[in-house]
């Protein structure tokens, strides 16, 4: 369709590669034993910027023009893409402001401070960001660079697939988390490209399921509660990135709120690796569905690790 052609996630692995980490695929043989299944974690919590929204944000600002970089870029992030947006616009010697919701984590504020980004507060609320947004926008005309609804960061978000599909090509399925969606959509281009038998599943908070409920109606909804542990999860599905994932993707599945946390715990006990909550649903939604899943080959996307060490969800 017209959307894939749109979407190079070729051409955008290299004008981005030089720029972000190519991350390790991890396998552990106790899970393999466990599941009977092969397991491939796709570590982007070892991203630049601590998650896999460099590759949006990079592949985003390097498309702007010089124009376009001397007015500089806003977004409204919870934090990993606004963190990413930040090193980006770093790295492009661009200014960057993220507008952020007052109840985001201390760690993912630091995070965007430290690369340079500046932070504009406001009400957790949807309207709350997107009147922000507006307001400051009169004034400064900078570019919006959306965390998922738009095409180049889905084309950037997608190369962390394409890596993936290219180290193990023989895969059944691959499992990645959804919030606003453009990593799921960026996966489901890129296994289209490199092989359309690749099953992709979605995996999202039960807290927060506008996905699966919007891809049940064929439409999307737009729901109220998001009240999840994964706080990069919160986001509503995009309008970019619905029909992308409503015409291909194989299934989403919902995880719990105990079962995110306890994932989340399973993974730095196995792999000795850090995740945040908003990529352990992946573990969750391969547990829920554990005979799907048999005898297979799967790739899980670990979206990004950062994470508040003095606030972990298994000590409160």
């Amino acid at each position: 369709k017209n959307m894939t052609s749109k979407i190079i996630i070729e051409e955008s692995y290299k004008r981005i590669s030089s720029y972000i980490h190519k991350t390790p695929i991890l396998t552990s043989e106790t899970f393999n034993n466990h599941f009977n299944s092969k397991l491939f974690f796709k570590c982007e919590n070892f991203q630049k910027s601590g998650s896999f929204k460099i590759r949006g944000a990079i592949n985003s600002i390097l498309q702007l023009s010089q124009k376009e970089l001397d007015r500089g870029v806003i977004t409204t992030s919870s934090g990993n893409h606004g963190a990413a947006l930040s090193l980006a616009g770093k790295i492009k010697n661009t200014k960057v402001i993220v507008i952020m919701p007052e109840n985001t984590s201390i760690t993912k504020i630091k995070n965007v401070q430290r690369y340079g980004g500046e932070i504009i507060f406001c009400d957790s609320t949807f309207e709350a960001r997107q009147g922000m947004l507006e307001s400051i926008n009169k004034k400064k005309k900078m570019s919006y660079i959306s965390p998922f609804d738009n095409y180049n960061v889905i084309a950037g978000q997608g190369t962390a697939a394409l890596e993936l599909i290219e180290s193990i090509p023989n895969l059944d399925a691959i499992i990645a988390p959804i919030s606003g969606g453009g990593l799921l959509s960026g996966t489901i281009l890129a296994s289209k490209q490199l092989n359309p038998n690749i099953k992709i599943y979605g995996a999202e908070p039960i807290n927060a399921d506008d996905a699966y409920q919007s891809i049940k109606a064929g439409k999307i909804i737009k729901t109220i509660n998001s009240d999840t542990i994964a706080d990069g999860l919160r986001a509503q599905i995009g309008e970019l990135t619905f029909p992308i994932i409503n015409e291909n993707i194989n299934k989403i599945i919902t995880v719990s709120e105990s079962a995110i946390v306890e994932c989340m715990k399973i993974v730095w006990q196995r792999l000795k690796i850090i995740i945040e909550p908003s990529c352990s649903v992946v573990l969750g939604a391969l547990i829920k569905n554990k005979d799907e899943f048999k005898n297979k080959k799967v790739g899980l996307i670990l979206s990004g690790g950062n994470v508040d060490l003095d606030n972990l969800p298994w000590l409160n």
